[in-house]
């Protein structure tokens, strides 16, 4: 098992996940695991609070030298922890994989121990931000002027972008499937009137054929 953040196989930047807390709103935090190899590695995300967090993608293949971001958001909670101190851990697991494998090909035993593969291991702390105590930390480092207060203002500010655009996420979605509904709507309401349109006109059809027909001498 190799140290935070790095392993024989995969970089991984920042080497903890950090999340700014508050009730009833979602964070998130990216995480770009990088390949450091000339093969095909496969990787898997565990948490030990699988309810608390949502993953994606939380398996995957990254190609030689290549690189990908996971997205590590936090659901919204009900309740602050005990000093806002974070006990979660998360284990980023890898292992080499034949060339060109896809992640829907890899095997069920891929990521299991006694496979007989060569599996590394990497662990990642959680910490949570409190909004109230980062503003403070701000405003003192903006007094001490040791320009750190700047730098911690735009963390605050990144994390609060990073928080609004996860919650809007499921609202875009939304709508989107909102104009999709409504389109196929339109659709189905414009194709029946044009049924109707089309069984008028064969009716009238029809009407004058046989009103030529009576019409016509015996």
């Amino acid at each position: 098992m190799s140290g935070v953040g790095e392993n024989q196989l995969i970089s991984i930047v920042p080497d903890e996940l950090k999340f700014l807390f508050e009730l009833e709103k979602q964070s998130y935090c990216d995480l770009k695991v990088a390949n450091k190899t000339e093969d095909y590695v496969a990787f898997k995300v565990k948490t030990t609070s699988p309810k608390k967090y949502f993953v994606r993608p939380n398996t995957g293949v990254i190609q030689p030298w290549d690189s990908c971001i996971i997205r590590v958001t936090l659901q919204a909670q009900r309740e602050y922890p005990p000093d806002m101190q974070c006990k979660d851990k998360f284990l980023l697991q890898s292992t080499i994989v034949p060339p060109h494998t896809d992640v829907d090909d890899l095997p069920q035993d891929t990521f299991t121990k006694d496979s007989g593969k060569t599996l590394t291991e990497c662990k990642l702390k959680v910490s949570y931000i409190s909004p109230s105590t980062t503003q403070r930390s701000s405003e003192s480092g903006a007094t001490n002027g040791d320009g750190n207060g700047s730098e911690t203002i735009s963390t605050i500010q990144r994390l609060k972008e990073e928080r609004d655009a996860a919650v809007k996420q499921p609202q875009q979605l939304q709508h989107e499937l909102e104009m999709v509904k409504r389109r196929r709507n339109q659709s189905n309401s414009g194709l029946s009137l044009k049924l109707a349109a089309l069984v008028g006109l064969i009716g009238l059809i029809i009407g004058f054929i046989l009103k030529l027909t009576l019409a016509s001498p015996t």
